[in-house]
Parts: structure tokens; C-alpha cells; sequence
């Protein structure tokens, strides 16, 4: 009888949510998921394929996670700030190091990364801005992903969590002071 795959990676991100996942071999990775290496080989390919399935898992949820602050946020700042307690939440640290790593390997062409790494949060976040009714600017909706993921690797290499937070305020503040994307300067 074979596991569906999406029940296997929801087991697999549990596992990896209580015990991280960097550095753990295929079989361990199955001992803790409950199931066999050949399971994991016959869905995800590899090692690697597997990594990059989790990272994808965890990054759809964050999205979903910032999709639904959308909702309640009365405004981008306070979205911003919601989702930046999400993402560097001690909770997610380690997806934070596994998404690194994969990032990592994609980067060295060692192991395919999940699609849509950064395109996917700025159609979220684009959309996001749109229930919050605020357009939005591509470029600054790229600069805020870079500046997160900055600060994210600032969190693991084990800088001051209130230090980082501090400068996610900053930029929330700054950001919120950018002028218009120029296409609307001209109206």
C-alpha cells in the first residue's frame, strides 16, 4: 500500500518542526517520518528533492500565513510586523536553516530549489496588499523579502533577537515612508 504524498510531507514537516532536518540522513529522516527510505525515494526523488519539498511546504504555510494576517491587519505595517513574528519565530528556525540550505544546494545547481522562491511571496504579497487596499510596489515588495531573509540569516548565526527585531521595526518604519511606485508619482 503506497503513502500519499501529502500525508508523507505533513508527517515529515512534524518531524522536522520537533528535529530539524539539515542534518539527517534519508533513513533517519524516514525513522522519524514514520515510513521507509524507499517511501521517501519512490515521492521525492533524493535527499535533496525531499528538502526541497519540505522548504516548498513550509513557504506555501508562511504565504497562507501571511494571506490570512491580510485579513485582520489594519495596516501594511502591522502585516509586515505579523509576518515577520511568524517567519523568525523561534517555532520556525528550524525551516528557516532548512530553507538556507537548500537555497544553498539550488544555488550550486547541487539539488533542484522549490519553484517561485521569491516570485511566489510577491504575488502573496501583492495580493495581500490588495485586501489591506494599498497598491503595491514590486520593488519594494522584493527589497522587504531580501531585507526578511537577511535578518533571518542574522537570527541564526545567533545575533541578538531583539537587535534583529529592532531592525525589522526600522524598515517597517522606512518603508512605510517610501514614496509611491512611480506610476503613481504622475497623477
Amino acid at each position: 500500500m503506497s503513502e500519499s504524498r501529502d500525508d508523507l510531507l505533513s508527517r515529515i514537516l512534524g518531524f522536522a518542526a520537533r528535529d530539524g532536518l539539515a542534518d539527517r540522513s534519508l533513513r533517519e529522516i524516514a525513522a522519524g517520518a514514520g515510513t521507509s527510505h524507499r517511501m521517501l525515494l519512490y515521492h521525492f526523488s533524493s535527499r535533496e528533492g525531499l528538502l526541497a519539498a519540505v522548504v516548498g511546504a513550509m513557504e506555501e504555510r508562511q504565504r497562507a500565513a501571511m494571506t490570512a494576517l491580510a485579513e485582520t491587519a489594519g495596516t501594511p505595517g502591522e502585516l509586515m510586523t505579523g509576518v515577520w513574528r511568524a517567519v523568525s519565530s523561534p517555532e520556525a528556525r528550524p525551516f528557516v536553516r532548512l530553507f538556507f540550505e537548500v537555497f544553498a544546494l539550488a544555488a550550486r545547481g547541487a539539488a533542484p530549489g522549490p519553484p517561485g522562491l521569491t516570485t511566489s511571496w510577491l504575488a502573496d504579497a501583492e495580493k495581500a496588499g490588495e485586501r489591506l487596499g494599498v497598491e503595491t510596489d514590486p520593488a519594494m515588495l522584493r527589497l522587504g523579502v531580501a531585507v526578511s531573509r537577511g535578518l533571518l540569516i542574522d537570527l541564526l548565526a545567533g545575533e541578538d533577537p531583539g537587535e534583529v527585531d529592532a531592525a525589522h521595526d526600522l524598515f517597517v518604519r522606512l518603508a512605510g515612508q517610501a514614496p509611491p511606485p512611480a506610476a503613481e508619482q504622475g497623477r
